[in-house]
């Protein structure tokens, strides 16, 4: 093996064996302990859809706190096609609230790996046990928490530890790039 392809070997071995949640990518607003920036264990990177069709624009990231009582944006902000549109269960899961939170309408399924997702500002008819399916539409989503453009805010936790919820929908962990062979 010639001295340049031995650390693309190595690389290979490596992310071969790591695992999918090892390395949040860089700039996904992990905060400086990475904090709920990942999902080991409890769902593959992209086994979840999006909660909004087609796949939104993302317009406030995943940014923790770097202590639970801290502010920092506990969720994403992903932009509506316009006020009134569908939200989906990204999971299946069931209901476990639909109400009023300060001053927002907000709905959150509890889903069978231990996650609990929340949306807001979302209007919903469905009631506290109700059971989604993955793509159901679980209400609407409403003027009020991005300034000028519709946009739902989404959050995920698993406990009390809020985690980013792309992380479900897409593989976050950072590109690799290898070096050509080297010539003959």
């Amino acid at each position: 093996m010639k001295a340049r392809a031995i650390p693309a070997a190595i690389l290979l071995s490596i992310t071969a064996i790591a695992p999918a949640s090892a390395a949040p990518a860089p700039g996904t607003g992990a905060g400086a302990s990475g904090a709920g920036a990942t999902v080991s264990g409890a769902a593959a990177a992209g086994t979840w859809s999006w909660p909004v069709a087609p796949k939104p624009a993302v317009l406030r990231a995943f940014d923790p706190p770097d202590k639970p009582w801290m502010s920092g944006h506990r969720g994403v902000d992903l932009q509506m096609p316009g006020h009134g549109a569908a939200v989906t269960a990204p999971e299946s899961g069931t209901v476990s609230f639909v109400g009023v939170v300060v001053d927002r309408p907000v709905i959150t399924i509890d889903h069978p790996n231990g996650l609990r997702s929340s949306f807001e500002p979302v209007e919903s008819s469905l009631a506290r046990g109700a059971v989604v399916v993955r793509g159901d539409v679980i209400g609407t989503v409403l003027p009020g928490h991005c300034t000028t453009l519709p946009c739902v805010h989404w959050g995920v936790r698993r406990g009390d530890e809020y985690i980013n919820p792309l992380s479900l929908v897409t593989d976050l962990r950072p590109s690799v790039l290898l070096p050509l062979a080297a010539p003959g």
